[in-house]
């Protein structure tokens, strides 16, 4: 193990995030850069080595985390980056985005802080980029055969990256102008920089696999002919399909789905707009939804100059320890600061909103709201607690219901759906039609970005057998796999 007394001597430190009086008025990224090296191999130290570790169950991509404490305490940071990239395409992605349910389930975690794994998991990856270990792989042969994967969220790049490395010839289709899905346009700047996306980007083209942007199947490629074109297809579409709220007054301007919003604030980093056509400069902001989602609407309202934020969430406020009936290992559902929380904004909790009030040109201007209380399965209005808030930007952060069934993909291919509206898929990740396997969201349903990847890997893993007959690429979870909940 790395350190034997290091969870008894040395205490939980996290990476130090910039002022908020300077962070708020730019997109950098929150964290003060740097601030994790000098403290990171006592933290890596804290693990513990466990004869059991439940960081593995917490974790669907199976990272072999003591492993990589160990010799990210030991400062052999290439042996650690091999370690780390064994089970992981992207650490610097779930690094700086993942909830971590690796932490929950850590061993340390019943009575002491857990082992700050996201923070040793970013370091030991930016290092790797730093030194030059992060290198192409690409295949020794290609087999012949090709495979078109629909997507370049997370689980759409791990499938492809597996499959080009395979020796298959690979071309990603991404509807937006960029590469990177939600990654690109739907994760803020102030959360992960897109550079960290293009340097991927490249990797992956030196090994060979191809990218198609501006390129929608179901409207642009009829499914049907992109089937005939490729011997396999992986749809990693994504679960696109956002919740609205129907309620009377969703018709005013100035109320958006979040992505819709998200978006254009980041083609701004990009350099398409010099200011997003939508934004809360100077507007009362309402977000609607507590997720990360909201949260994401809420810091990048702050950099626009909203004259006030607030976060709206129909279920009571969680506790900020854990909860009893959410025992270690399950990840607990506690009361979270983000950083963008940090930067200010009012949260409200257990309400709902019963309409929205407009002015005589159609703009929204008030949000009515009423006490909500949840029992007997349902949500009942507390009388007498109506009020209204000013909004003149709201956005709907509510979730997301299914992939995309407007673009004509599933009719086109023929895919059948289960009970959630999800691509059905068998223990490969197949789908009905024969060739077209399914991975990520579009197929699991709204997830973290480690089951995206856990998927895409797994589900390359189908692919591969289904082309060559047999495969050597790892499989971490299974389609039926939940992550560890109560």
């Amino acid at each position: 193990m790395a350190d034997p007394k290091g969870f008894l001597t040395t205490g939980r430190e996290v990476a130090k995030t910039r002022p908020v009086s300077e962070r708020v008025k730019d997109y950098n990224e929150v964290y003060v850069p740097g601030s994790l090296l000098p403290i990171i191999s006592k933290q890596a130290g804290r693990c513990m080595d466990c004869g059991i570790p439940f960081c593995h169950n917490g974790c669907p991509l199976g990272n072999l985390i003591p492993e990589w404490n160990d010799y990210a305490y030991r400062d052999d940071w290439q042996a650690a980056s091999e370690r780390l990239h064994a089970t992981n395409n992207f650490p610097e992605f779930t690094g700086r985005l993942c909830p971590a349910p690796c932490e929950a389930a850590c061993v340390l975690g019943i009575n002491q802080p857990a082992v700050t794994i996201k923070n040793v998991e970013v370091t030991i990856i930016d290092k790797a980029w730093e030194s030059g270990d992060v290198t192409p792989q690409p295949p020794e042969r290609l087999s012949g055969k090709t495979v078109a994967v629909i997507g370049s969220g997370p689980a759409g790049l791990a499938a492809a990256q597996q499959l080009t490395r395979a020796g298959h010839t690979v071309a990603v289709y991404e509807r937006a102008d960029r590469v990177g899905g939600l990654l690109r346009y739907g994760i803020p700047e102030f959360k992960m920089e897109k550079r960290h996306i293009n340097r991927r980007i490249e990797q992956m083209r030196a090994e060979g696999t191809k990218f198609r942007t501006g390129v929608e199947i179901g409207r642009d490629i009829d499914a049907a002919k992109l089937r005939r074109r490729y011997d396999a297809v992986v749809v990693a579409a994504g679960a696109t399909t956002a919740r609205d709220l129907p309620v009377p007054g969703r018709e005013l301007k100035g109320i958006h789905q979040a992505m819709e919003y998200l978006p254009l604030a980041n083609k701004v980093q990009e350099g398409d707009y010099v200011t997003a056509p939508i934004s809360a400069e100077g507007k009362h902001v309402v977000v609607i939804g507590g997720g990360d989602t909201g949260a994401d609407c809420v810091g990048t309202a702050h950099r626009q100059g909203a004259a006030s934020v607030t976060q709206l969430e129909i279920m009571p406020r969680p506790t900020d320890e854990r909860p009893a009936h959410q025992p270690w290992p399950t990840f607990p559902m506690t009361y979270k600061v983000t950083s963008a929380h940090e930067e200010g904004g009012e949260r409200v909790y257990a309400v709902s909103t019963t309409h929205f009030e407009g002015d005589e040109d159609g703009n929204v201007q008030f949000l009515h709201l009423v006490e909500v209380e949840f029992k007997d399965g349902k949500f009942e209005r507390k009388p007498g607690s109506e009020r209204r808030i000013p909004a003149q930007l709201v956005t709907l952060a509510m979730g997301f219901t299914g992939t995309d069934r407007e673009n004509g993909l599933v009719e086109q291919f023929g895919l059948e759906l289960d009970e959630r509206g999800n691509i059905a898929r068998d223990a490969d990740f197949a789908t009905n039609v024969d060739g077209v396997f399914v991975a990520g969201d579009a197929g699991r349903g709204q997830s973290l970005i480690v089951w995206a990847i856990a998927e895409g890997r797994s589900a390359a893993r189908g692919v591969d057998r289904y082309l060559s007959g047999s495969s050597a690429l790892p499989a971490p979870i299974r389609p039926t796999d939940r992550a560890l909940t109560v």
